[in-house]
């Protein structure tokens, strides 16, 4: 039977196009026009090429903040994902708890950014702040705004405590969704439970760890409004990344267009780096059969 089509359907989707272009498709255009021109006031903007790419690529102030960038969130993926893992493992599945956890678990996410920032600002200084105050009572010099290392530790605990629930919740959402009849097998054959773990569980949360990574690699590597909050990039520039040195530029230097230049190469360093980790995760077949045995 010769099926017809009806291409009336395209009059609900045309909303939603136009949206996506009037608020991204638009304003990506406007960044791509600042990149290739100078202005020096009054509105009065000339051709300028790819010379701020150029000036971008080749700048130490650059390439110091992608460094910063790269090396937090390898140490984000590296605390966060397996602690979201241990905790979605160690919550019951059935029973009253279930709903305590799941609400406790979303606490922390429901807060927005700029308040996090405000709140661990707050609860890391020695003064009055309970975490800086204990810290100094046990004797470690301990001063986030004066030095770089006590800055980052702030930070990724800050970042931590921020967003491992969503970890815990989407690999939750991947383990509860595994049928009985895997565990009842796994048990049948006397597998072990690093075997159930890596065999079962591991393969069917693939789908979800790979979003939970690449969710967790984007916002780490955008990160902004909490650092900004906590330590405004100090001290000195030791937390300031791409995305705070993305502000100075713009708004604290008005240079706008270096600062579309940087932003279009940030961009596409999110995409590639995006790219690359939905590439690998999947070819590394994750979602593989349950082997036989009590391997």
């Amino acid at each position: 039977m010769e099926k017809t089509l009806n291409n009336k359907a395209w009059f609900f989707v045309l909303p939603v196009l136009l949206l996506v272009a009037f608020s991204a498709v638009v304003p990506l255009m406007t960044v791509v026009n600042y990149s290739v021109q100078d202005s020096f006031g009054n509105n009065q903007f000339f051709w300028y090429g790819a010379d701020w790419f150029r000036e971008v690529l080749t700048s130490e102030r650059f390439h110091d903040a992608l460094i910063r960038n790269l090396i937090f969130s390898a140490i984000i993926l590296a605390i966060e994902v397996p602690l979201g893992i241990l905790v979605a493992l160690a919550m019951p599945k059935k029973g009253i708890f279930v709903p305590v956890c799941l609400v406790l678990m979303a606490l922390p996410l429901l807060i927005p950014w700029n308040v996090v920032g405000t709140i661990w600002q707050v609860f890391a200084r020695t003064d009055i702040g309970l975490l800086g105050y204990t810290i100094d009572a046990l004797g470690i010099d301990y001063n986030y705004v004066r030095y770089p290392l006590d800055a980052w530790v702030t930070v990724i605990v800050m970042d931590v405590w921020h967003w491992t629930s969503l970890v815990v919740l989407l690999c939750y959402a991947g383990l509860v969704s595994i049928p009985d009849a895997y565990y009842q097998a796994a048990k049948i054959d006397g597998a072990s439970r690093w075997a159930v773990f890596r065999y079962i569980q591991l393969p069917k949360m693939g789908r979800v760890l790979l979003i939970a990574v690449l969710l967790r690699f984007m916002d780490s590597f955008m990160i902004y409004t909490e650092p900004f909050v906590v330590t405004g990039g100090g001290p000195g520039n030791s937390t300031t990344f791409l995305s705070i040195d993305l502000v100075k530029l713009a708004i604290g230097q008005f240079n706008l267009g270096e600062a579309a230049a940087m932003s279009l190469i940030y961009f596409l360093i999110v995409l590639l780096l995006s790219w690359v980790f939905y590439t690998v995760m999947t070819n590394a077949g994750t979602d593989k059969p349950l082997k036989g045995g009590a391997e």
